[in-house]
């Protein structure tokens, strides 16, 4: 039993940054997915793929999966690079690219 421990980035759909302060644990997939032959769903025997177990910290995350034994490995998150860019740049006499419409 394997799991991975970390701090889940916004999504694109969402401007702010709700729900990213936390930190994640979840196991991972121990037995294949398979498809049903007459209905077609993808369907696993393995229900600890539906645990999402969240922290406040990673400290608290780890010490959850030492106690119980449970193997894991820390995605750290990554910050993302910002560009600083104005509005008024797109006007400046000495503007590298030609502006066109």
């Amino acid at each position: 039993m394997s799991a991975k421990i970390y701090r889940p980035a916004k999504t694109a759909m969402q401007s702010g940054k709700a729900k990213t302060h936390l930190w994640v644990l979840e196991f991972d997939q121990e037995q294949p997915r398979r498809i049903d032959p007459i209905l077609g769903y993808t369907s696993s025997g393995d229900m600890k793929q539906q645990l999402r177990l969240t922290f406040e910290t990673r400290e608290q995350a780890e010490a959850y999966a030492k106690r119980e034994g449970i193997e894991y490995r820390v995605i750290q998150p990554k910050d993302p690079a910002r560009q600083v860019v104005s509005y008024t740049d797109n006007f400046r006499f000495n503007r590298v690219q030609p502006w066109t419409h």
